[in-house]
């Protein structure tokens, strides 16, 4: 059924197996096999176990011990700190694009309020495409997501189908209970074993089970706040808003390549595809940077960055590329070796509105305009649809033995 315009869209997006999934994409070889994500030792407690591991019982928080006594085949790994920030950022980046109200949970799952975002990206579950398409293409990895109009049957609908799946409840009320009544007590958010052994003791072992009993019922089984909770998620009734816990001080898109690159022009291509994502987010957020920064990987995981101030605050693809790659081509003029990785980040930020300056030159009222037609063009038919080309590297060459010529 067509998504209303004027009812909620929530998101709820969860990593598959997060932790597990970056040691696998690391570590190819890990593929299929049992693994385990903690510390070793008796004292060691699992933050991940791989979905071929928990077919053996291991789970998170479980002594690291105990699961390999579960699942003495599997092979217990440790993701460095980096790693998982680094990931973490990427996902949330992506999450960024969709909308400005993403609130975080963890480092691998957020709330995403879409119901401003229909008009320009299309309705709920082609955005939950979207982020899911987003997450496969730049991290090499999965995500379930749970679309529905609030955050309760949000997160429950991305647990239904894991891992990969896309489940969405619609604004129905019939479709609503035929999808809750089924399921176990347990399902609930706020419902543990105390309160699960409880309720089975009236015989209320399903949702259906639980919506039978009146609030006065509950209130009386599970206290008047919990037993109020208990009616309404019954119903799947959550007038919770999604809440962003941060304001964004800068807005940034990187790459981690499979093999490191050698071709300096591949590396400044890679670039502006980035400025342009970069650019296009300010405008989405109608917010200006008043800085770049670029991030490099390169040799045995050695990572610098490069910052420069601007002139005036920005949204233009191109008045963050030059300075990006000014700063790269430095770098490059001196030291260059083949990139690991390559970032382009805008930042910090301002709410401040686009000064009558922006549009004094005509230029710059011109390429604002270009650009946001093709801002048009890429919320509608995906941004792979249009970019720019490279300009060439000036007139200069470059001899990787002696810089640029």
């Amino acid at each position: 059924m067509p998504w209303p315009a004027s009812q909620r869209a929530i998101l709820h997006v969860d990593m598959d197996q997060f932790f597990a999934a970056i040691a696998v994409l690391d570590d190819p070889s890990l593929k299929g096999k049992p693994v385990l994500v903690g510390g070793g030792g008796p004292r060691g407690v699992l933050s991940t176990a791989s979905y071929e591991a928990r077919k053996y019982g291991c789970r998170s928080a479980m002594p690291t011990a105990v699961a390999l006594r579960l699942c003495p085949h599997a092979v217990l790994v440790k993701v460095p700190g980096e790693r998982i920030r680094e990931m973490s950022s990427k996902l949330f980046d992506i999450l960024d694009r969709v909308s400005p109200l993403v609130q975080p949970l963890s480092c691998d799952e957020a709330f995403i309020d879409v119901t401003g975002s229909q008009r320009l990206l299309g309705p709920p579950e082609a955005i939950a495409h979207e982020v899911k398409r987003g997450i496969r293409d730049e991290l090499g990895l999965t995500a379930s997501v749970g679309v529905a109009p609030n955050k309760f049957l949000a997160k429950l609908a991305s647990d239904l189908e894991k891992p990969d799946g896309l489940t969405v409840i619609p604004p129905d009320p019939q479709a609503i209970q035929a999808r809750l009544d089924p399921l176990p007590i347990s399902k609930m958010w706020g419902v543990g074993p105390a309160t699960e052994a409880r309720l089975a003791g009236r015989g209320v072992r399903t949702f259906a089970d639980l919506r039978r009993l009146t609030e006065q019922q509950l209130h009386r089984d599970a206290g008047e706040e919990d037993g109020s909770r208990l009616y309404r998620l019954s119903r799947g009734q959550d007038a919770r808003p999604v809440v962003p816990s941060r304001e964004a001080k800068s807005v940034g898109h990187e790459q981690t390549f499979r093999e490191d690159l050698k071709d300096v022009e591949h590396v400044r291509a890679v670039m502006l595809t980035q400025a342009e994502d970069v650019a296009r987010r300010l405008r989405h957020k109608h917010l200006l940077a008043r800085g770049v920064t670029v991030k490099i990987r390169f040799g045995e995981f050695q990572t610098i960055t490069r910052s420069t101030t601007l002139d005036r605050p920005t949204d233009l693809t191109d008045e963050l590329y030059r300075p990006a790659i000014e700063l790269f081509d430095k770098w490059a003029r001196a030291a260059f070796q083949p990139v690991r990785l390559i970032g382009v980040q805008a930042g910090p930020l301002t709410h401040e509105p686009l000064q009558t300056e922006l549009f004094t030159d005509p230029t710059r009222e011109k390429k604002r305009q270009v650009e946001q037609t093709l801002d048009q063009i890429k919320d509608r038919f995906g941004k792979r649809a249009v970019h720019r080309g490279q300009k060439p590297n000036d007139e200069r060459t470059y001899d990787p033995r002696n810089g640029y010529g």
